[in-house]
C-alpha cells in the first residue's frame, strides 16, 4: 500500500470523502485493536509516533524510531495483521524535544531524527521547526519554519539512498502557538485563516524547490479541540475555506490534529472540507482506560487498580500537572477520566503494569453479561463476541476500536 496516502489524496481533491485515520500512540492494546480492525474492514492505517515519544535517545518510550517500527510488526504478526497495510508517520519532527538548546544544536539533533525517521521505514513525515529554539522567539515565522523544514526534507531525501517513492512530507502546524488550540471571545476554537495558510505552504514550497512536489499534507486548524474537561465540536455547517490555500497544490490535501471526542459526522465533513489526513490519539487511549476501569468495578478487589494509579500520578505529578487545574476533587477527576488522558503517560510504570496484570489476571472463567452490562455498552459488548482472544482481551478491544470507527466512514474506503 505505498501509494496508498497519494490515492487517498487525489480521491479527496477529486471530491471524493476520502481520508485515513492517523493513530499516534505506542500504547499496545491501541495499537492491537487498531490494527486488527483496519485487517478487518481491509483498509490501510497510519500509525504515527511523536518526536519526543519516539527518538534517537529513546523519548519518553525509550523506543527508538527502529524499535517502534518492530515493535508495531510484532503487534501486527500476532495478530495476524498484514504489515503492508501498515504505513508510518512520524509527526511534529523537528527540533522541538531539544528547543532548550541552540538552534545550531538542536537542528543537529534534528536531523539525527529525521534520517532515523526514514531509515526505520517511516515515510509520512510531518516537518515542524516551528517553535524557536534557545534565545529565540516562542513561534517562528513562516520563511525561518520553512527553511528549517527543507533542511530536514533533504536529509530526509538522501537518507532513502535513492529509493525516494512513497516519501511524503506533511509541513505546518495546527495553531500558533503550536500544541493546543486557543478559544476565540466566543468561547470558540477559530480555524486557521486560509490567506495565512496559504502563505505557510507557499514558503514551504518556495524552501523546498525541487522537493516540492513530495509534499503532501498541510495542517491547520479547522475548529475541532478538546480540553481536559470539554470537547469543542466543530459546527457541521461550517466551511472555514482552507480548501482555498491549496489551490495550485492539487497532490496536497490537509490534515487535522485533535480531532478525538468528535461527533461521527464531523469526520466524513472534514473530508468533504479538504481533510483527507485525520489525526487520533488520546481518544484511544482514553477508551482503554474506560475498559480497565469498568473492569475493575467488577473485579474481585473493585477499586483497586484505581487505587493504584492515583498513586503512581501523585508521587509522579510532571505528566499532568501544569495541565489540569482546579481544587483538590477537579484534579482527582481529570487525572483519572480528563479528555486529555495524562494518564496514558502512566501505564508503563511498573506499578501500574503490575496492576493491570492483576486485574487481567484476575478473572478465571467467564464473566456473566449481566455483570458486563453494568459497565459496557451494548456495543462493545456485541463487538466484543465479533472478535478473537480471551474475554477480557475482547472487551478492551471492542471499546477501542468503537472510539476508531467514526474514522472508518463509508466513503473513505
Amino acid at each position: 500500500m505505498a501509494d496508498a496516502l497519494r490515492d487517498i489524496i487525489a480521491r479527496n481533491r477529486a471530491g471524493r470523502r476520502a481520508a485515513i485515520p492517523s493513530v499516534c500512540s505506542a500504547q499496545p492494546d491501541v495499537l492491537r485493536a487498531s490494527l486488527m480492525r483496519a485487517q478487518a474492514l481491509d483498509r490501510p492505517v497510519v500509525i504515527e509516533a511523536t518526536s519526543n515519544q519516539v527518538n534517537q535517545d529513546g523519548g519518553y518510550t525509550g523506543i527508538t524510531p527502529d524499535g517502534f517500527i518492530g515493535y508495531v510488526h510484532d503487534i501486527a504478526d500476532k495478530a495476524g495483521v498484514d504489515r503492508d497495510r501498515i504505513i508510518f508517520g512520524g509527526d511534529h519532527l523537528g527540533p522541538q524535544a531539544w528547543r532548550s538548546l541552540p538552534a545550531d544544536a538542536a537542528m543537529e539533533k534534528a536531523r539525527v531524527l529525521v534520517r532515523d525517521y526514514v531509515k526505520a521505514g517511516f515515510r509520512k513525515i510531518h516537518l515542524d521547526c516551528s517553535e524557536g529554539c534557545a534565545g529565540e522567539a516562542a513561534q517562528l515565522d513562516d520563511a525561518q519554519t520553512a527553511a528549517r523544514s527543507a533542511d530536514l526534507a533533504r536529509v530526509c531525501v538522501e537518507a532513502c539512498d535513492g529509493d525516494a517513492i512513497g516519501l511524503l512530507f506533511v509541513v505546518g502546524t495546527e495553531v500558533p502557538p503550536p500544541g493546543g488550540a486557543r478559544m476565540d471571545e466566543d468561547g470558540d476554537i477559530p480555524p486557521t485563516d486560509p490567506a495565512a495558510a496559504k502563505a505557510t505552504l507557499a514558503a514551504h514550497g518556495d524552501s523546498f524547490g525541487d522537493m516540492s512536489s513530495m509534499i503532501g499534507g498541510l495542517v491547520v486548524q479547522p475548529g475541532v479541540e478538546f480540553s481536559p474537561t470539554a470537547v469543542h465540536h466543530m459546527p457541521l455547517d461550517r466551511d472555514p475555506g482552507l480548501l482555498a490555500a491549496l489551490d495550485g497544490w492539487p497532490g496536497v490535501c490537509l490534515e487535522a490534529h485533535s480531532t478525538d471526542y468528535q461527533h461521527p459526522a464531523v469526520f466524513p465533513r472534514l473530508a468533504e472540507l479538504g481533510f483527507a489526513f485525520q489525526k487520533i490519539g488520546p481518544a484511544l487511549t482514553f477508551a482503554y482506560r474506560e475498559a480497565l476501569y469498568a473492569l475493575d468495578q467488577i473485579s474481585s478487589a473493585p477499586g483497586a487498580l484505581q487505587t493504584v494509579m492515583e498513586r503512581v500520578m501523585t508521587e509522579n505529578p510532571a505528566y499532568w500537572q501544569g495541565h489540569y487545574h482546579g481544587d483538590a476533587d477537579a484534579l482527582y477527576h481529570q487525572r483519572h477520566f480528563g479528555l486529555a488522558d495524562r494518564i496514558r503517560y502512566y501505564w508503563p510504570d511498573p506499578a501500574a503494569q503490575a496492576a493491570v496484570a492483576v486485574l487481567r489476571d484476575g478473572f478465571d472463567s467467564p464473566i456473566p453479561v449481566a455483570e458486563l452490562r453494568n459497565v459496557f455498552s451494548d456495543a462493545v459488548l456485541t463487538r466484543a463476541e465479533q472478535l478473537t482472544g480471551d474475554q477480557v482481551q475482547r472487551l478492551i478491544d471492542a471499546q477501542i476500536q468503537l472510539a476508531l470507527d467514526p474514522y472508518f466512514f463509508d466513503e473513505a474506503a
